[in-house]
C-alpha cells in the first residue's frame, strides 16, 4: 500500500485525488483504458469501461500494462476480481479476427471455438455470414464486414480487422520538404494509422491534425477522399495540401453545395453528403464515385448517421479518423470503434502544452447572479425555453460586454449558440458576427481580418466550433452553447490553443447563469477538458462588472 493518488474500487470506478503530487503522471497513465465520468474540485471519478479497455488493447496496450498502472498509482490494494475482469475483458478483443483467405476470401475465424459458437446463434449475426468451413472458421459476405463488426461488439465480442485493404487508384502524394518538418507526434501519429491499417488519431485542436492526414495520405499514396464539416473547413483543407504536399490545384477537388467537383483528391461536406431529396441520399454515391485508396473523416466524432451506414460499406478502404475528443454525446463512441477503426493515437493535451505545441490556457467559469425579475421569470418558464432564457439573459450580456472591454486589443472571439443573442451582441459590441446565414465568401473575408488584426473582436455562432485555424485568438468567452456538450466545450478552448507568435497564453472564459440549468450544463461540459487536466477556476461576476482583476 502507497500514498498514491488512486483509489480502485471493485465496480471499476477510480477516483483520482487531483491536487496529488503524482495526479498528472497518474492521469495518463490511466487515459488510455478509463473513462472520466465525474470531475469536481478536488476528487475526479473514472470508469474502467470495455470499450476504453478493447481501444487500449487495440493501440497496443496489454492487459499486464493497465494491471501495472492500477498497483502502481492506487492508495489502497486493488481489488482483486478488477485485476481478474480487466485481464479477461482486454482478452476478448481478438478472439474472432476477421481474414482475408485465398480460396474462401472473407472469413471469420476464431481462437476459441465456443466463442464462434456463441455468435453463430445470435440473430442478428447468422444472416451475415455463409457457410461454415472449419470448426473455426466461417465466412462472411464482404458486403457485410462493416455491420458484422458493429454487431460483434455489441455482443461483446469485438473481432480484430485483419483482412486488409484494397490498394485503391494509384495516386502520386508527397510531403514538401521545403522550410518544414513534421512533428515528432505527427510522424508517430500518422505511422500508427498507417501500421494499424484504419483508425483514429486524437490529437488537440491545433497541433495540426490535417498535416497528420497529408502525411497519412503521402504513405498510402492513392486517390483519398476527405470529409469535413463545412465548406470553409474544405478550403482551409485545400490551402494545407497545396503548401504540405506536391498536390496542385487540379489534383483537389471540391464536393460541395456550389461545387461538385471529383477529382484524385476529393474534399466533400458531410452538409452535402447528408442531403436527402425524396428520400434518397443521392451524394452518397461519391462514396463509389472513384476507387478510393483513403477515406479522411474530418472531426469524426461528428459523423452523422447516414454516413456511419455507408461507412459500413467502405471496409476494404483505408480510413483515417481525425478528431480532438472521441466524446459522443448520443453513445455512438462504439460506431465509430467498430467502422472507422480503434484509436490509433491519442496525445494528452496538457503534454502538448509542455512540449510547447499549443498555448497553455486559463479556464475560467463567470458565475453571474440572475436578477430577482430574471430569476422568477426563469422559473416560471415552460420547461423547454428554460436554458435558451437563463443563456441570454440581459444580465449575461453585461458580464459578457465587461470580459470584452477587460480584454481590449486582444484577439477575442465571443461564441453563442441563439442566433438573436450573437446579433444582439453584434450590435452592442460592435463587432461583425458570423453564423450560418453568413456567406462562405464573407466569412473567409472575416476570419482573414481576423486573423491579420484588422478587426479584434469576432462574434461566432456554432459554424466557428470546429476546423477553423484562427492562430492569434488569444481569449474565447463562451456565452451559451448545445446544453451539456463536452465535444462543443472541448472544441470551442480548441479555437484559442493555437501557439501564438508572442508565446502568450490562452483565456477561455464561459459565463453561466447561477442555481440555473445552465450551471448544470456547464458542469457535465467541463468533464472532458477536465480529463485533460484543465481546471476551471469560478469567478463572481461582480468582480468583473467592478473591475477587479479575474
Amino acid at each position: 500500500m502507497t500514498d498514491g493518488p488512486l483509489i480502485v474500487q471493485s465496480d471499476k470506478t477510480l477516483l483520482l485525488e487531483v491536487d496529488h503530487d503524482l495526479a498528472d503522471d497518474c492521469r495518463r497513465e490511466i487515459a488510455p483504458f478509463a473513462e472520466l465520468e465525474r470531475a469536481p474540485e478536488h476528487v475526479h471519478t473514472y470508469r474502467v469501461t470495455p470499450l476504453a479497455l478493447w481501444n487500449a488493447r487495440a493501440a497496443g496496450h496489454d492487459a499486464e500494462q493497465v494491471v501495472d498502472a492500477l498497483l502502481k498509482f492506487s492508495r489502497y490494494p486493488v481489488p482483486h476480481a478488477l485485476l481478474v475482469d480487466v485481464a479477461d475483458t482486454m482478452a476478448r478483443y481478438g478472439r474472432l479476427r476477421l481474414e482475408k483467405d485465398p480460396v474462401d476470401g472473407l472469413v471469420l475465424i476464431s481462437t476459441d471455438r465456443a466463442v464462434l459458437e456463441e455468435v453463430l446463434r445470435s440473430r442478428k449475426i447468422a444472416p451475415l455470414l455463409g457457410e461454415r468451413l472449419a470448426d473455426d472458421t466461417v465466412a462472411v459476405h464482404p458486403s457485410e464486414r462493416g455491420t458484422l463488426k458493429q454487431a460483434l461488439l455489441k455482443l461483446g465480442w469485438p473481432a480484430e480487422d485483419l483482412a486488409g485493404y484494397v490498394d485503391g487508384e494509384a495516386h502520386a502524394i508527397s510531403l514538401r520538404e521545403d522550410g518544414w518538418e513534421l512533428r515528432s507526434y505527427q510522424k508517430d501519429a500518422s505511422d500508427a494509422f498507417w501500421h494499424g491499417g484504419s483508425g483514429v488519431v486524437v490529437l488537440p485542436c491545433g497541433a495540426g491534425k490535417t498535416i497528420v492526414g497529408a502525411a497519412a495520405m503521402a504513405q498510402v499514396q492513392a486517390t483519398t477522399l476527405i470529409l469535413v464539416t463545412n465548406t470553409v473547413s474544405a478550403h482551409q483543407w485545400k490551402q494545407e495540401l497545396l503548401k504540405r504536399t506536391t498536390l496542385t490545384e487540379d489534383e483537389i477537388g471540391e464536393y460541395s453545395g456550389t461545387k461538385k467537383e471529383i477529382r484524385p483528391v476529393t474534399i466533400a461536406t458531410y452538409q452535402i453528403m447528408t442531403t436527402r431529396r425524396k428520400g434518397v441520399y443521392s451524394h452518397l454515391e461519391l462514396f463509389d464515385a472513384r476507387d478510393w485508396g483513403l477515406v479522411v473523416y474530418d472531426e469524426v466524432h461528428l459523423l452523422p448517421a447516414p454516413i456511419f451506414r455507408m461507412t459500413a460499406d467502405l471496409q476494404t478502404r483505408r480510413r483515417l479518423g481525425l478528431t480532438a475528443t472521441l466524446v459522443r454525446e448520443d453513445g455512438r463512441e462504439g460506431d465509430v470503434f467498430s467502422l472507422i477503426g480503434p484509436k490509433r493515437y491519442d496525445a494528452p493535451w496538457k503534454d502538448m502544452e509542455k512540449q510547447g505545441w499549443i498555448a497553455p490556457a486559463d479556464c475560467v467559469e463567470v458565475r453571474v447572479t440572475l436578477t430577482d425579475s430574471e430569476r422568477l421569470a426563469y422559473a416560471t418558464a415552460e420547461p423547454e425555453e428554460r436554458y435558451r432564457f437563463c443563456a441570454t439573459t440581459e444580465t449575461k450580456t453585461r458580464v459578457i460586454e465587461a470580459l470584452v472591454e477587460h480584454h481590449k486589443g486582444e484577439q477575442t472571439l465571443v461564441i453563442g449558440q441563439y442566433i438573436d443573442q450573437l446579433d444582439e451582441l453584434s450590435a452592442r459590441l460592435d463587432a461583425p458576427v458570423i453564423k450560418g446565414e453568413t456567406r462562405i465568401k464573407e466569412r473567409e473575408r472575416l476570419f482573414d481580418a481576423f486573423r491579420t488584426g484588422e478587426i479584434s473582436v469576432l462574434v461566432v455562432s456554432k459554424v466557428a466550433n470546429f476546423s477553423i485555424d484562427l492562430p492569434e485568438a488569444a481569449v474565447a468567452i463562451q456565452v451559451s452553447g448545445a446544453y451539456g456538450s463536452r465535444q462543443e466545450e472541448a472544441q470551442r478552448l480548441g479555437r484559442v490553443l493555437r501557439p501564438k507568435a508572442s508565446g502568450a497564453g490562452a483565456r477561455f472564459y464561459a459565463v453561466v447563469a447561477r442555481d440555473t440549468l445552465d450551471q448544470d450544463y456547464a458542469a457535465h461540459r467541463q468533464r472532458f477538458l477536465a480529463e485533460q487536466g484543465y481546471a476551471y477556476r469560478i469567478v463572481d461576476a461582480d468582480d468583473i462588472l467592478t473591475g477587479d482583476e479575474i
